[in-house]
């Protein structure tokens, strides 16, 4: 009971804290650009508590699940001078879009000390070779500072990781630097097969199923496994809860050609035969040095590390978008919720804050009708015909638009549901 209480609190705060600096967002720009707002709401539903300041109602309302900037003249035309219809469309976009930009900035500004606090960085500089690898058969050696892979500039060892994943055995060029000169050095990684499930699971101490690594061929989502699956047994070997040894069992079996598993399934044991990935990666064949401690160390590495930050919630979209990502591993508040309470610790919990509010800020953007990315498309082409839409159909793309995420957060909540049942 205990732990349900304390979830239910960093539910809220996590939130509450989010909607509150995006909602402050858009009212303090509408406030800069001479807008009047009617009122100020965190939540939506009955009215809570409310105070009336000069010109502006203040609200907190019964369902904490979001919140809103009530302007003169935003959701119909008004002839009041003050109406956010009057002011300029630029300035009408920058209040719309400072919502989401607020969260985007709110999330890089507290993952850089974050991670200057508590991250540790390895470097491109190779600490040793690995035996029987590319990088001693062509002659790296410990000390070396690898620059450049095909021309692409690496800092850190995850650019190095990132670029090699991509490779299917294809010759690269490392551009060396030892004793402070450079050089070139064309080599051709070497093959190291793996097998995997791709799946990965909901804590330590569990063997339910929360998702599955993405890309092509890289898991068995399609093998008869589903996210919210508890694995029982594998190969007749019970597993259930107890992580080491599903481990265990798995890399006795991972070259079999078939494993039997049975897992339980929305209260019924179900039985699945699934045949491990088999994998060819391609690796150079280096341990990296880790990065001194100085502050201008941490500085780097951090400013490096919240940059890949900042653009990650780019990657995942194009993933979306290219099939790479389905819309079934979505999570939604449901979801978002569940991942909150569970976070243990304040750096958790605060790196966690950080996510949501850049996932917020970023999904928010994108241009779509309800999202303030879709008012921002109707903006510009209000900009462009010099004269708004006519009010039905601007209304019209607002409640197609609305009604199509009320189909996709039903679908996400389903899914959400699935995983924890």
């Amino acid at each position: 009971m205990l732990g349900f209480i304390i979830g239910a609190i960093k539910i809220i705060i996590l939130l509450g804290f989010l909607i509150f600096i995006h909602e402050l967002g858009h009212f303090t720009v509408a406030k800069l650009c001479k807008v009047k707002v009617n009122e100020f709401a965190l939540g939506f539903g009955p009215t809570i508590w409310k105070k009336q300041g000069k010109e502006t109602k203040y609200a907190i309302r019964l369902i904490p699940l979001g919140g809103f900037v009530s302007m003169e003249g935003e959701t119909e035309r008004s002839d009041n001078e003050r109406s956010f219809s009057k002011v300029s469309i630029p300035k009408r976009i920058a209040i719309v879009a400072a919502g989401g930009l607020v969260n985007i900035i709110f999330a890089i500004c507290v993952f850089l000390p974050l991670q200057m606090s508590t991250g540790q960085n390895y470097t491109t500089k190779v600490e040793s070779t690995i035996s029987g690898y590319a990088a001693e058969s062509y002659g790296i050696q410990s000390g070396d500072i690898i620059k450049k892979i095909n021309g692409k500039k690496v800092r850190i060892q995850s650019d190095v990781s990132k670029i090699m994943e991509n490779n299917n055995g294809e010759e690269i060029t490392l551009l060396v630097e030892r004793n402070k000169e450079t050089f070139e050095v064309k080599l051709t990684p070497t093959a190291e097969e793996q097998y995997t499930t791709g799946m990965y699971l909901e804590a330590e101490n569990s063997t339910k199923v929360q998702g599955f690594v993405r890309g092509d061929n890289s898991s068995v989502q399609d093998q008869g496994i589903e996210v919210g699956d508890t694995i029982i047994s594998i190969a007749g070997v019970n597993v259930e809860n107890d992580y080491n040894k599903l481990s265990e069992t798995l890399n006795d079996h991972y070259k079999d050609e078939k494993i039997e598993m049975v897992v339980r399934r929305v209260g019924k044991e179900v039985h699945v035969e699934i045949t491990p990935i088999k994998k060819i990666k391609y690796m150079i064949g280096v341990n990296f040095a880790l990065a001194d401690g100085s502050f201008g160390s941490r500085l780097y590495y951090g400013l490096i590390n919240t940059r890949d930050f900042a653009f990650s919630i780019v990657d995942n979209l194009r993933e979306l978008f290219t099939g790479k990502v389905r819309t079934s591993d979505f999570m939604g508040p449901v979801g978002i919720s569940r991942a909150v309470a569970k976070t243990d610790g304040l750096t958790s919990f605060i790196t966690m804050l950080t996510l949501i509010s850049l996932s917020l800020g970023v999904t928010n953007l994108l241009p779509f009708p309800p999202l303030d990315g879709g008012k921002i498309v109707l903006l510009i082409i209000e900009w462009i015909r010099k004269k708004p839409l006519d009010e039905k159909y601007e209304v019209g793309i607002q409640m197609i638009g609305f009604g199509l995420m009320i189909m996709l957060s039903i679908y996400v909540t389903y899914h959400d549901i699935l995983r924890i049942i």
